[in-house]
């Protein structure tokens, strides 16, 4: 983080040289130097974080010194570019000084500019003592940080354990200890393949991986087998000689003369002559790189003989890379289930007490403990085992359940437990670290939006740029590759197949609050923080609390990034207003989950958010005060009540040309022109969203020529007909119409649509009796039709819809029976039918339905009826129909 920390301001650093050079004649030499200077220490921190968390205490204070340097240079150079280059722009729009004609003009700009220029270079003079005495205390001390540092003492954990596991306590393995045993003796008889046992430190790989390597089944079709542990720090040369001696040993041949002294080449050589005629089966435990498989494979010949290579690993990516040689089995392990979980915490923390069951006394406050570990196998055992060790009581137990975090710093018994968890951490390349870090700012069990989540990143500053990439694409990479790594869960799938939502596991939580304090990274505030915060750096805040003594305490601090989670705050409050007036600084606002009527009036003159990626969002609406569009960069911007403000309201939108994502509410026909108009100028826009502000109120947009970038449309209101530029929207992954009383089919212009995946028509879209879908929806995946009030018949052309996977249809009072032309759609997986006509249920019933051939070939039909006559009531009935060939 320390290096992170170096890395932001350097690139500030580089910006401002570049593009303000000019204005800096006076103290460019002072930044340049500050520029240099930080180069050079930037060097000396490869592994400064790992060794200050894990080590010497003056390492650990000198990377605390060096973040807070960062954190003031930072500061100096925004406060700079607010006064200086602002006070420039003032008098000339594009900031360069020889564009100034006037010789007033100039002798202005000078008097305005004239303080802060002495007081930067005042700051600047602190900052190059404070740099010198950095280096001094390098130099003093001699730490030795390079990228092939000697000497680092990096503390594994203990891996014995984890191979020495008696076979009576190993509990909830059977059923992938199956699977891989049978990929192992019953696979391909000749090629060599690639078993992979994927998941996040903790789970059991290792135990698992040993208890397979110990089966009969599993020795009895082998000629040879090794077990080897390569961990983070390995040597392909130890790895390979470590392998023949496991062969030799179990086969009693005699050891090759010299083993010991052989080179890396001389190994590979003998060991392929070795395995060129034998059916092998070799274990590598705990692979972290993905080019340990280039290393490795040179040694394990493909011999034809059906021989076998697995591989545990935290990263799938690992797995993956092996596909380009080799056939590839990958076995995702998952946690515990609840009740494997209780089983596993009961032989260890009452092992020898209760006859190995849970008292009663203690059954509640244990069901909270295991619910903690989340089915991580590691966690439970250890922290079993540190129960079993303390007294029976629920007072003790309670403490310790309350205290998890702090217990998991300095518990001896949980030591090897954070140090595996820690691990994969460490691992991270530095651009990832400050990624991985940000899970921690959310509240524990919160499920994040992907979306969201990116966005943050990128406003931070963490997202690189990559020529060819949107911020947004490197972005979805960065969160695939911590998935990957086995650090992020996926919560919930995007019907494009990608994570709308993931999460982070409770423990591995726990890590990254500890890492957050001692990194200075985000200061968390929720109901039970009692915390005095006055002597604290405090960059980041996320809020968890409606406490107005606690938001008044943080409001002199100089945040850059602020984070409320679903709290009531109003902002007319004097946390509001005062807070927004001093926060000139701040780069990063979500309020996403706060609870607010309205846009505090500073928001526009906050000078950051000018020029960070940011986000203003309220599902049910929020009115903007006059001066948003100053904010010309924001990218996300939704819902806004259009009504507050109308056509200056539009007029003010125009100028935010960078919107990704646009949603308004309210929306009134005699608006359509003018927002027309604004929309055409948002060429980046991806996601549209507009309500009328009553279902019978018309929505005008026939005069949007072109919105090559929209990816996702939700029109809500009525329409006199399908505005003519949506069949031409050829990235539009998503639609949605409400309301529309359409009069023609909207299908026959919407069939062609090349990136269609969803499609939803609901609350009377429709007014006709009669939907035809023709050929094309080439890759439709989910179609719902819902309250279509005057729909009796639905055609499917043959080859129409060939992916389509799921159908929702409901209140659809007028459609009698199940349409037959959908035993033509072959890749159906599910039918969900919700309230639909009593004489359609009949239709499909399993017991002589006349027409349940029709869904024959479904996986899933599932049909919620409305339970008594009342046709008002909310009383459903659920019952699911399987079927023979989807079971």
């Amino acid at each position: 983080m320390a290096e992170t920390a170096v890395w932001f301001v350097l690139k500030q650093v580089y910006q401002l040289l570049k593009e303000e050079a000019k204005l800096l004649k006076h103290v460019r030499k002072d930044f340049e130097d500050i520029k240099n200077e930080l180069e050079f220490i930037r060097v000396f921190l490869k592994d400064a974080d790992k060794r200050a968390t894990t080590e010497e205490l003056g390492i650990k204070l000198w990377v605390k010194q060096l973040r807070e340097l960062s954190f003031h240079i930072e500061d100096v150079i925004d406060a700079y570019i607010m006064d200086v280059v602002n006070a420039t722009h003032h008098h000339d729009h594009h900031g360069y000084i020889g564009k100034f004609q006037s010789v007033i003009g100039l002798m202005k700009l000078k008097t305005l500019t004239l303080k802060p220029r002495h007081r930067i270079a005042s700051e600047i003079q602190e900052i190059k003592l404070r740099i010198y005495g950095i280096k001094e205390r390098i130099d003093r001390y001699n730490f030795q940080f390079s990228e092939q540092e000697q000497g680092l003492s990096i503390k594994y954990p203990d891996r014995l354990g984890s191979l020495f596991v008696d076979e009576g306590e190993i509990v909830g393995f059977e059923k992938p200890r199956d699977e891989i045993v049978g990929w192992l003796v019953d696979g391909d008889e000749r090629s060599r393949s690639v078993i992979s046992v994927v998941g996040m430190g903790g789970l059991g790989k290792t135990t698992l991986a040993k208890n397979v390597f110990d089966d009969q089944q599993v020795k009895g079709c082998f000629d040879c087998r090794a077990f080897l542990v390569v961990s983070q720090s390995y040597s392909v040369e130890a790895l390979v000689r470590n392998m023949m001696l496991q062969f030799f040993e179990e086969t009693k041949e005699p050891l090759p003369q010299g083993i010991n002294m052989m080179d890396k080449t001389t190994l590979i050589t003998v060991a392929r002559s070795y395995l060129q005629r034998k059916r092998y089966v070799i274990y590598f435990d705990d692979v972290w790189k993905v080019e340990f498989w280039d290393e490795i494979q040179l040694a394990t010949p493909d011999n034809k003989l059906g021989s076998r290579i697995m591989i545990t690993t935290r990263n799938l990516d690992v797995a993956n890379y092996c596909r380009k040689d080799s056939r590839v089995q990958v076995h995702k392990l998952q946690p515990l289930p609840p009740n494997k979980a209780w089983e596993l915490f009961c032989n260890k923390a009452f092992r020898f007490d209760f006859d190995g069951s849970c008292p009663s006394e203690l059954k509640d406050i244990s069901d909270d403990i295991v619910q903690k570990c989340e089915g991580l196998p590691l966690a439970i055992v250890a922290i079993g085992g540190l129960l079993s060790t303390k007294d029976k009581t629920v007072s003790e137990w309670k403490k310790l359940c309350q205290n998890l975090s702090l217990e998991l710093d300095r518990n001896p018994h949980l030591a090897n437990l954070t140090r595996i968890l820690g691990m994969s951490y460490d691992d991270l390349p530095h651009y990832l670290k400050s990624c991985i870090l940000y899970f921690g700012i959310y509240p524990e069990d919160y499920s994040i939006r992907s979306s969201r989540l990116i966005r943050q990143w990128i406003a931070e500053g963490f997202v690189k740029h990559e020529v060819g990439k949107s911020l947004e694409e490197v972005g979805e990479e960065y969160l695939t590759e911590l998935i990957n790594r086995s650090l992020v869960q996926v919560s919930r799938v995007h019907y494009d197949g990608k994570a709308t939502s993931c999460r982070i596991h409770d423990l591995l939580r726990e890590m990254i609050m500890r890492k957050m304090k001692d990194l200075s990274f985000c200061h968390v505030v929720d109901e039970d923080d009692h915390e005095q915060i006055s002597d604290v750096i405090i960059r980041r805040l996320a809020i968890n609390t409606s406490s107005n003594n606690m938001l008044r305490s943080i409001e002199n601090f100089p945040l850059r990034s602020l984070y409320i989670f679903d709290v009531l705050i109003k902002f007319s409050d004097y946390f509001g207003s005062k807070f927004f007036a001093k926060s000139k600084l701040l780069k990063v606002l979500d309020l996403e989950g706060a609870l607010l009527d309205y846009v505090p009036d500073d928001i526009g003159n906050m000078f950051h958010l000018k020029r960070t990626y940011s986000s203003i969002s309220g599902e049910s609406g929020v009115r903007m005060m006059e001066g948003f569009g100053g904010m010309i960069v924001l990218q996300k911007l939704y819902h806004v009540e259009v009504d507050h403000g109308g056509l200056n309201l539009i007029a003010e939108l125009k100028k935010l040309k960078q919107l990704r994502k646009l949603g308004l509410k309210n929306v009134q026909r005699e608006y359509g022109n003018a927002l027309c108009e604004s929309i055409e100028e948002m060429k980046f826009l991806e996601s549209l969203h507009i309500s009328a502000i009553t279902e019978n109120e018309v929505i005008d947009l026939q005069f949007i020529s072109s919105l090559p970038q929209l990816r996702q449309l939700h029109l809500f209101g009525r329409l006199e007909k399908l505005p003519n530029w949506v069949p031409r929207l050829d990235q539009l992954v998503r639609l949605s119409i409400r309301f529309s009383k359409l009069k023609d089919d909207p299908l026959k212009l919407l069939k062609d649509l090349p990136n269609l995946l969803r499609l939803a028509m609901v609350c009377d879209a429709y007014d006709g009796e009669m939907l035809h879908f023709q050929v094309g929806f080439k890759k439709l995946n989910n179609l719902y039709l819902v309250q279509l009030n005057n729909l009796n018949s639905i055609l499917i052309d043959n080859e129409a819809l060939p992916a389509l996977k799921l159908i929702e249809m409901a209140y659809l009072p007028k459609l009698k029976e199940i349409p037959s032309d959908i035993y033509l759609l072959k890749n159906l997986e599910t039918l969900r039918l919700i309230d639909t006509p009593h004489e359609f249920n009949q239709s499909i019933d399993p017991n002589g339905g006349s027409k349940n051939w029709v869904i024959e070939h479904v996986q899933m039909v599932t049909i919620v009826e409305r339970v008594g006559p009342n046709p008002n009531s909310f009383d459903f009935s659920y019952r699911t129909i399987r079927h023979p060939r989807g079971t």
